[in-house]
């Protein structure tokens, strides 16, 4: 690096990190790039020279890792595609200040020894993230601990949690550029801690907690305590609509017709259904006066192909009204329907997308041409957050997040009343190619860090079964209309991080961040 500036070292590595992430998933570029970060911030000279070295490399992560933002505006009459690139550029500007914040860190309490600096920065990294997936509402995509998915370390989520595996990666970089300097006692340590994360037990499976009804035999049986054989197979459907034909007038019908046709094939036996966000688009409630028998005659046809023991759960949409007459307002909700269209249960999204399901600072923005992403002026109201709901008969209870709401590691479940699995449908139809393997990914982070299943029905892809380790059981290619049937995996026991959260990473971010300051302070004393 001597040969190169710092400045272009750093942009560069943050570029290459982001190929750590899927859809390459080459996550060892995400050590080698923090490796190199550590060498720049080492030769910064400054607070301020690292703090632009830091912005500098979540710059290029953030850039190339959120391009996929982009393709979300070709959907969009309203606006210009090209205003895609200014948003994610835009973005990825506010975005790379937390990275920026680790690095300054790391300067300022690792000036003056190697060791402090490559401490600091995992410290702060991992406070950092948690930062950024709570200012402003909150963006935390692609935490750098999600490039872990695909190696053994992903369990250890259920340990420390995802912000844990990203200080985790940093150490593991900072290793690197140590062990490159021919220290090799760090190295040593965070090997020896990555062996205790592998080889940490995982809880026990447990039974589901189901409500009372008759059992019904099925093949393969799960038994219940009492001895009871459980009917818990399911079925997801992704239908392969776009984003290009699923507003389109006169589409309905195909629609209904797309996923129908999945919902009835095979075997007539007991299953409950998955279907994906606003797989119904039509409202199932409506509170305006005189709606209730269109209302009504929605939901029979949204179950009319359920047989009589089945269960389908649904993304849909309902309308608010306040006096009676005009709509007030409208939520992204999932219904559990029984056939004959009754609701057992629903959930309303909590957190919305900005300028996807509302418009911040609508009168300023309407006023220059601009508008929300999805169709329709309306603006969505926020639910009251994670909920768990009691399905009927053997199925247990579900929690559920709603697209987007997956990746908030910490905020998935009602830790009040803990679900027996997670219902994540979505609709990464605007995501280009990019978008759905990199969702797909932080949902296999949620399974693991809660010890509980999460089924995605999307209606593009990826639809996926992950088990409570984090393993993906069956899935569902993207742009591939099919179906997913299988057994329901029971739930885990409530793991550590499913007790205690995000304090456990934030502990051990400002625990390496104190142990940093230490060995600088020790550093300096002895240069006095």
């Amino acid at each position: 690096m001597n040969r190169i500036s710092p400045f272009s070292a750093a942009l560069a590595a943050g570029a290459a990190s982001a190929f750590a992430f899927e859809p390459f998933g080459w996550w060892p570029l995400m050590i080698l790039a923090l490796a190199v970060l550590c060498e720049a911030v080492s030769r910064a000279g400054s607070l301020k020279r690292s703090l632009i070295i830091g912005w500098l490399f979540g710059l290029g992560q953030f850039c190339i890792g959120l391009n996929w933002i982009a393709t979300a505006f070709t959907f969009q009459a309203a606006m210009p595609a090209w205003l895609g690139w200014i948003a994610v550029v835009l973005l990825s500007l506010y975005l790379a200040i937390y990275p920026a914040m680790a690095a300054g860190l790391a300067w300022r309490f690792g000036e003056k020894r190697r060791l402090a600096l490559a401490l600091a920065l995992a410290g702060g990294w991992a406070i950092s993230e948690w930062l950024r997936a709570t200012m402003f509402t909150g963006f935390s995509w692609n935490p750098i601990g999600v490039t872990l998915a695909n190696t053994p370390l992903i369990g250890g989520s259920r340990l420390i949690g995802t912000y844990g595996l990203s200080a985790l990666v940093a150490l593991i970089g900072g290793s690197l550029w140590l062990a490159s300097r021919r220290d090799w006692r760090a190295p040593a340590a965070v090997a020896v801690a990555c062996l205790l994360l592998w080889a940490a037990p995982s809880p026990r499976e447990v039974p589901p907690a189901l409500a009372p009804g008759p059992r019904i035999p099925n093949a393969p049986p799960d038994e219940d305590p009492g001895g009871s054989v459980l009917m818990r197979r399911i079925r997801i459907v992704q239908p392969n609509i776009g984003q290009q034909d699923k507003w389109r007038p006169g589409f309905e019908d195909e629609a209904y017709r797309r996923l129908e046709s999945l919902t009835m094939k095979g075997q007539p036996v007991q299953r409950l259904i998955f279907w994906p966000e606003a797989a119904v688009t039509d409202p199932l409630e409506d509170g305006r006066v005189g709606a209730d028998r269109y209302i009504a005659e929605e939901r029979l046809r949204a179950t009319r192909t359920l047989g009589s023991e089945d269960l389908l759960l649904t993304g849909a949409l309902s309308f608010t009204s306040r006096d009676g007459m005009k709509v007030d307002g409208a939520t992204n909700s999932v219904y559990a329907l029984e056939p004959l269209g009754r609701i057992v249960g629903r959930y309303d999204k909590a957190h919305l997308v900005p300028y996807g399901e509302y418009l911040p600072m609508r009168p300023v923005l309407s006023a220059i041409g601009l508008s929300r992403l999805a169709p329709g002026d309306l603006d969505f109201n926020a639910g009251p957050g994670p909920r768990t709901i009691q399905l009927p008969g053997e199925w247990g209870k579900v929690g559920f997040q709603l697209c987007y709401e997956i990746i908030f590691s910490g905020q998935v479940v009602d830790r009040r009343d803990r679900p027996d699995f997670i219902f994540n449908p979505s609709n990464d139809a605007w995501f280009g190619r990019w978008g759905p393997p990199q969702h797909l990914a932080q949902a296999r982070l949620r399974a693991a860090e809660e010890g509980l299943p999460v089924i995605r029905s999307t209606p593009t892809g990826i639809s996926a079964l992950i088990d409570p380790h984090g393993a993906i059981v069956q899935s569902v290619p993207w742009r591939t209309a099919g179906t997913i049937d299988a057994p329901l995996p029971n739930p885990l026991g409530p793991t550590l991080f499913a007790r205690l959260g995000n304090l456990i990473p934030l502990a051990l971010g400002f625990l390496l961040l104190i142990v940093a300051i230490a060995l600088d302070r020790r550093a300096r004393y002895r240069a006095i």
